[in-house]
């Protein structure tokens, strides 16, 4: 990938949601709900706090988590697209 996030932040790849279909009605999709799920694709070094440290980044590589439903910034690349969020925007993390 081509993203290198910066200070605390993360690159999220969103999952699919399964298309909606109510018995024979389909669902537009302006209609869906947005994803709240997705993959820790990068995260960036860490936040440096008040005093100088560098507080490290909880989240992976690797990680499901969920996020709020209008947080962080979408961005596209190659035709994908992807998630750029605060480490703080991030509500949890799914252990499998």
């Amino acid at each position: 990938m081509k993203i290198d996030p910066l200070a605390d932040r993360v690159v999220i790849k969103p999952l699919e949601v399964e298309e909606a279909k109510v018995g024979s009605i389909y669902i537009p999709e302006t209609a869906k709900e947005k994803p709240q799920e997705g993959k820790v694709l990068a995260v960036g070094p860490g936040k440096i706090s008040d005093s100088g440290d560098l507080v490290k980044m909880q989240v992976k590589v690797g990680n499901r988590v969920l996020y709020g439903k209008y947080s962080g910034t979408e961005v596209t690349i190659d035709g994908e697209d992807y998630l750029i969020m605060r480490e703080s925007d991030i509500l949890a993390v799914i252990k499998n």
